[in-house]
């Protein structure tokens, strides 16, 4: 234990104001959700992200990670900033998910998140921010701070869906706040516009994380699906669509954190440029961002890909560059998609030019590009 034995909420919500966060608080002691988490992993819904089915015991009892704890703070803080207004020209352009354009809210937001734990003079607690064992979302929701809209997100009566979450575990007890009720009713708007069905009208608040565009874009590792690539429409790291179509949105306030305002080079970058960014480049422009979680192979990926969705033939001299010229497989093979995807005769030529490439994935996709074009 601390050297304080208890905390009140009003106290504990002062401390939270100051720093520009909302907080709620719950008692330490694990609900349901451990078993619907168990359920999800059986189904392998989880995708490649093996880190959500080590030790689910331990994600979803705060006391398995603090020994004794008592409360669990949930912290919650807009990463909202008005959209910029879109760019005159008609350039094929990527979309990035709000929360990626500044910069990464791990660090950011663990620097408050600390300073409020610094209130509960424990030096046992425990702060995270989306990096440790804990099942954010349902702890938020029972503190009082939100709950799990239809979109398997956080919704906030004072944020909307634009808000991120941290957590203090702590041996301190804290009054704690009351529960959150649903608050999305009959509403259905974010389950009618995702894409993939990742999200779907017979299982409101479950996600199939293998058909979500940003585990896609993210956490996917090797090659996008075939029959999923042409549903990424424009999008090249995460996306926003079930977010933005929430009607709680409306009451979102601006985020009090200045770094998270959008970096100009990442607003509607022009993804012909992006396809031809060099390690060097990639780790300048990205320095501090999230968006460096996918490495640059990861990021050019979903570039090429959003290439191949755009319908655009002026891209199709930038995609050959990058068939024959690109070290990375995994590029080269969505480069070879994508010329498929636009075909004409330029991408037809390069395409057979590269039946001889050195990699096998990277001649696998050629051969499906072309097929299609013969049969197209």
């Amino acid at each position: 234990m601390g050297s304080r034995d208890f905390i009140s909420l009003a106290e504990i919500r002062a401390r939270a104001a100051s720093l520009g966060l909302s907080v709620g608080v719950s008692r330490a002691i694990p609900g349901s959700e451990g078993d619907r988490l168990r359920r999800w992993l059986d189904e392998g819904r989880n995708g490649e992200m093996a880190w959500l089915a080590r030790n689910p015991e331990r994600r979803s009892d705060p006391r398995q990670v603090v020994d004794g704890a008592r409360s669990v703070l949930s912290v919650g803080m807009s990463y909202h900033f008005p959209e910029p207004p879109p760019p005159e020209d008609d350039r094929p352009r990527g979309r990035i998910a709000r929360y990626a354009l500044g910069d990464d809210y791990h660090d950011a937001l663990l620097e408050r998140v600390k300073e409020l734990a610094a209130v509960l003079e424990d030096a046992d607690s425990r702060s995270y921010v989306d990096t440790g064992p804990v099942l954010e979302k349902a702890w938020a929701q029972r503190s009082g701070l939100g709950w799990i809209g239809k979109h398997t997100n956080g919704v906030s009566k004072e944020h909307g869906s634009w808000w991120l979450m941290g957590s203090i575990i702590t041996r301190v007890e804290v009054e704690p706040s009351a529960p959150m009720e649903d608050h999305c009713g009959t509403c259905r708007s974010c389950l009618e516009v995702c894409p993939t069905g990742a999200i779907s009208a017979a299982e409101p608040g479950r996600m199939d994380a293998r058909l979500c565009i940003s585990y896609l874009t993210i956490e996917l590792r090797g090659p996008i699906p075939r029959e999923l690539r042409p549903l990424i429409g424009q999008w090249i790291f995460g996306c926003d669509l079930c977010l933005d179509a929430c009607p709680w949105n409306r009451f979102a306030t601006e985020s009090p954190e200045p770094r998270f305002k959008p970096r100009e080079v990442l607003v509607a970058p022009v993804l012909e440029e992006l396809l031809g960014w060099s390690q060097e480049r990639f780790s300048r422009e990205l320095k501090g961002s999230p968006i460096k979680r996918t490495k640059r192979r990861g990021l050019l990926r979903n570039v090429a890909v959003a290439l191949g969705n755009s319908g655009d033939a002026r891209v199709v001299p930038a995609l050959v560059r990058c068939l024959e010229e690109e070290a990375e497989p995994l590029v080269r093979g969505h480069a070879a998609w994508a010329l498929g995807r636009l075909a004409g005769a330029e991408a037809q030529a390069a395409l057979q030019a590269a039946r001889s490439d050195s990699d096998a994935f990277v001649r696998s996709e050629v051969e499906e590009a072309l097929a299609e074009l013969i049969a197209g």
